[in-house]
């Protein structure tokens, strides 16, 4: 974990419409800052990092199928 400096302490104590941006000086990459309730609240929404139940394996590879251009009855695959 990184701490933050006095001066980014002030910055985030700051009222912002937006997420604070940081720069990476040396990549000139951009970053968001958000606190950790609002970025849990916004990954559990949308990320599942559980096991995939065989259900939803046998749905990925019904569609891989019809996305390759098979076009065969369940039972063929019996």
């Amino acid at each position: 974990m990184i701490e933050l400096t006095e001066e980014q302490v002030k910055a985030l104590s700051e009222s912002h419409s937006n997420p604070p941006q940081l720069l990476n000086p040396l990549t000139k990459e951009a970053f968001v800052l958000l606190h950790v309730d609002e970025y849990k609240q916004l990954t559990s929404a949308i990320y599942d990092d559980t096991p995939w139940t065989r259900e939803e394996l046998a749905a990925v590879a019904w569609k891989t199928g019809e996305r390759a251009g098979w076009d065969a009855e369940v039972d063929d695959f019996r």
